[in-house]
């Protein structure tokens, strides 16, 4: 779904925070070679092909894309964009959100430091600070949008805040996980002790 955009081009298998190493090393490297689908079926996204995959989602069937939801409520690396120039008093619309295909993507600050948070050690400047992403034209091709909520890469308000917008059908691009509301199939699978509480404490 997405990969560390990095001086024109994807960043490679040898970068530590590589999405393709991550789906390799915690995935398709573990399974019996004898199950393991042939690698040339193994499709990452890449800066040299972000046109054919998108076209792909009209050559195929996705039955299920399977996200997460970050600290700015993103899934994939569809991030809130910059409130400047015509958006500086309103975001863009849900439905000129939803044009938006696979592209690289600034990243909003929130995602750097969710990313130095989750994946970096706490380096912040070692996160890139652009990436390539799907987008919500092929999202919306997806029969099922699968969210898998751990608690790990955002809070428990947050976690809160996009499911009461789906479930009420209150789309807005400042918040892109609530435009899952307008999705037919968007399933928010919730890891019970991630799910914390929303209490004021100091610590």
């Amino acid at each position: 779904m997405d990969e560390w955009y990095i001086e024109g081009k994807e960043a490679g298998l040898d970068h530590p925070l590589s999405f393709a190493r991550a789906d390799l090393e915690l995935c398709f490297n573990r399974i019996d070679p004898s199950f393991r689908m042939p690698d040339e079926n193994i499709h990452f996204l890449r800066a040299g092909n972000i046109d054919d995959y998108s076209q792909s989602y009209d050559q195929v069937r996705c039955l299920t894309m399977q996200g997460g939801q970050g600290e700015v409520k993103h899934w994939a690396f569809n991030d809130p964009l910059r409130r400047e120039g015509e958006y500086s008093d309103n975001p863009p619309s849900p439905e000129e959100y939803r044009k938006l295909g696979a592209r690289v993507v600034e990243l909003h600050p929130m995602t750097i430091i969710q990313n130095a948070r989750t994946s970096g050690g706490g380096v912040v400047s070692n996160v890139p600070s652009r990436a390539i992403t799907v987008g919500p034209k092929e999202t919306w091709k997806a029969d099922t949008v699968s969210i898998w909520q751990a608690g790990m890469h955002d809070n428990p308000f947050g976690m809160r805040l996009t499911t009461l917008m789906i479930s009420k059908k209150i789309p807005d691009s400042s918040v892109p996980m609530s435009l899952l509301a307008d999705h037919p199939d968007v399933r928010f699978n919730f890891y019970r002790p991630g799910i914390g509480l929303c209490e004021t404490e100091m610590h």
